[in-house]
């Protein structure tokens, strides 16, 4: 048998059970646009090699950018292991691209819910605590808060400190 496994990855387990979260939310908001208050943000690496933006967004954002899906966005079609996305800069349209693996962070925060999968990051780079650069894409960039509100985060390093 050539898919005899000797050991179990919880870990890879775990991550792509999260990932299945984010794309079944993608799937509803493809089938029926966002539910009520819901609105996303979700960073993701653009110097990922299946990542495709246009060159005048990656020459801003080399590593990482943060896009919000909450008004103005269209073409939201999820495949098995990426979704397209045609968002506007500066008010010119432009597709994109996103493979499921490139993901870093997923947020709704109208249900203070976020996903944060660490393995897509570089191991120097630190999470992006702001969301200064949403503004790109937002009409209305706002700060996002999670003060006082206790936000659920999943975090697969809370998973792996379990284990040990």
């Amino acid at each position: 048998m050539s898919d005899f496994i000797s050991q179990i990855d919880y870990d890879a387990l775990i991550s792509r059970a999260l990932k299945n979260v984010l794309k079944d939310a993608l799937k509803i908001v493809e089938r029926q646009g966002l539910p009520g208050e819901h609105h996303f943000y979700i960073s993701f690496r653009t110097d990922h090699p299946k990542t495709e933006v246009p060159a005048i967004v990656k020459s801003q954002y080399p590593k990482e950018m943060t896009i919000v899906l909450q008004h103005y966005f269209k073409d939201l079609h999820v495949e098995e292991d990426k979704f397209s996305i045609q968002l506007s800069f500066g008010s010119v349209p432009y597709d994109l691209v996103i493979p499921f693996e490139a993901i870093t962070r997923f947020q709704d925060p109208s249900t203070n819910f976020a996903l944060v999968f660490p393995e897509a990051e570089d191991e120097e780079d630190d999470l992006i605590d702001d969301t200064e650069d949403m503004g790109l894409l937002s009409e209305a960039p706002k700060k996002v808060s999670n003060e006082g509100h206790g936000a659920v985060v999943v975090s697969l390093d809370e998973f792996k400190k379990r284990r040990k």
